[in-house]
């Protein structure tokens, strides 16, 4: 009793990053955040999914992800495939990494993750730009991206590894 109890803990544990991802892609809390600071309007699924597939890549799989990323965009309201494409753009680049980098460091992190971050945006607004009538504030995705990396991350990768 004592064991598969054990294992039936390890199991929640080892996919708490995929519940993670699913509960943040429903609640819209990103939204949350945007009403009280303009510049911490952030997206909390891509560091999800940048850190568990660039350290460890079994927990997620693309079709958690693209299914995420399509469950964010009926919540938020957004084209349908624009935020699973852009989580899969990040997933690709942090599974490239995976595999050239030999040791991780919170500086390549930072520079890869500036890079996911890049891709991703450009991808997200390249979709709404043509596909929508939506507008696009670049100093708002800057601010954002800038935030992502040099502060959430750092403090999320360190939650990470506990």
């Amino acid at each position: 009793m004592a064991n598969s109890f054990r294992k039936f803990k390890n199991s929640v544990l080892n996919s708490f990053p995929l519940i993670l991802l699913y509960f943040l892609s429903i609640s819209e809390i990103d939204t949350y955040f945007s009403s009280f600071f303009e510049i911490l309007s952030f997206n909390l699924q891509i560091i999800i999914i940048y850190y568990w597939m660039l350290h460890e890549d079994t927990i997620l799989g693309n079709g958690h992800i693209f299914l995420a990323g399509i469950i964010n965009d009926v919540v938020v309201g957004l084209p349908l495939g624009s935020s699973a494409i852009s989580y899969l753009v990040v997933s690709l680049v942090a599974s490239y990494i995976k595999n050239v980098t030999v040791n991780f460091s919170l500086f390549t992190d930072w520079f890869t993750f500036l890079l996911a971050i890049f891709f991703s945006n450009l991808c997200f607004i390249l979709l709404l730009n043509n596909f929508t009538n939506l507008l696009i504030t670049y100093n708002e995705i800057f601010y954002n991206s800038f935030f992502y990396i040099f502060i959430l991350s750092s403090f999320l990768g360190i939650f990470f590894n506990i």
